[in-house]
């Protein structure tokens, strides 16, 4: 893992953004600097094939907190696990770059922030289609269920884009996470839970404000299916090594 050595960092991955994205970046640098925060945006373009990628060249020659990466296609949730992994902060935050949660979310989630728990900003005001409905209230059931710590009827934001992450839990739970899972702030959210280290926040949700969603529907449903099924992994292992610890723990003070 990386060793801290700033205030925050703020974990970006984009995909085929051209026509915002730039705008966007100035927005949350602008939001930083208010806060006095010694920062980074770490942009992570995964395989853009429109003008994304001159973009984010032009944005850094402005910018100097701004590091761009880019890599191959390997989708959001690989993207967004390198970035954590290469984050100096010692916070970490990451939101979507389609614009639909506005910066001013970035203020309203450090000045939320309490000591070891992971900051989740709750989407207010989201209007989803009835199979994002229907998957983003499976995902919570599938939270509740596996890792516990919350009610499954709650409305915790379990998949949100829009999160603040102490360094030491977030290298904790990394641990325990690979590099291919395709959503991983799901399985990130269940592991702080088991913990007892979640807070939640109201953010505004404004939609898609550029490009398109690189979902349909049936890709929708088969990158569900294959969450739930990493998420169970996550949550089984997660057992396991508490069972083993217990065991651990006991023979230890049965040998005292």
């Amino acid at each position: 893992m990386t060793t801290p050595d700033i205030d925050l960092s703020l974990v970006v991955p984009v995909y085929n953004e051209q026509d915002g994205v730039a705008t966007l970046l100035s927005d949350w640098a602008e939001e930083l600097r208010g806060l006095s925060l010694e920062f980074e945006i770490r942009a992570y373009d995964d395989g853009s094939t429109d003008e994304t990628a001159a973009v984010l060249e032009a944005a850094a020659r402005e910018l100097p907190q701004l590091v761009v990466n880019r890599h191959s296609n390997l989708g959001h949730g690989p993207t967004i696990l390198r970035g954590y992994r290469e984050a100096r902060g010692r916070w970490v935050a990451q939101f979507d770059s389609d614009g639909d949660i506005p910066a001013e979310a970035l203020r309203t989630m450090w000045r939320s922030r309490s000591d070891g728990a992971m900051v989740l900003g709750q989407r207010v005001g989201r209007k989803q289609s009835l199979a994002r409905r229907l998957i983003s209230s499976g995902s919570r059931f599938a939270v509740a269920r596996l890792f516990g710590g919350f009610e499954a009827g709650s409305t915790l934001d379990v998949n949100t884009p829009c999160r603040l992450m102490p360094r030491p839990l977030l290298d904790e739970l990394l641990e325990e996470l690979s590099d291919d899972l395709f959503a991983p702030n799901i399985a990130l959210t269940g592991l702080a839970l088991r913990r007892g280290a979640v807070v939640q926040v109201d953010v505004p949700f404004v939609g898609r404000q550029w490009g398109r969603d690189s979902l349909g529907s049936v890709r929708l449903w088969r990158a569900a299916a294959r969450s739930l099924f990493q998420t169970v992994a996550v949550a089984r292992a997660a057992r396991r090594r508490d069972a083993s610890r217990g065991a651990i723990l006991a023979d230890s003070a049965e040998s005292s």
